[in-house]
């Protein structure tokens, strides 16, 4: 979550990542979402901290929100998610944690209510 997020990007994002097209049918092209294959989601907060790479060797965290406003905003993005009946599964805020998950194919797709 970023300093300047709000509850419009929240509900943005769900919408985006409920309804976003990124599973193939038969053809091998992206033409179902995760509603459609009725998969599941996993959201883990901190695993992709708001960080900004493009000057010196250490990342800036500037930008991103402050834990408190980043929490809420993670629990009402969580609410949102879970409003499809899809399986929702998540980590704990702040928390470490080891995540062990399988992913197919080579795509990886950055989100960004700003872009």
């Amino acid at each position: 979550m970023g300093k300047n997020d709000t509850e419009k990007d929240i509900s943005w994002l769900s919408e985006k990542i409920l309804n976003l097209r990124i599973f193939s049918d038969a053809q091998n092209k992206f033409n179902f979402s995760v509603t459609d294959v009725k998969g599941d989601i996993l959201v883990v907060s901190q695993f992709t901290l708001y960080g900004v790479c493009q000057r010196g060797r250490r990342p800036d965290f500037m930008e991103a929100a402050d834990p408190e406003k980043a929490n809420i905003l993670y629990e009402k993005f969580l609410h949102e998610l879970k409003k499809s009946h899809l399986t929702v599964k998540t980590g704990k805020f702040a928390a470490n944690m080891t995540v062990e998950i399988h992913n197919e194919g080579p795509v990886t797709i950055l989100m960004d209510t700003e872009r």
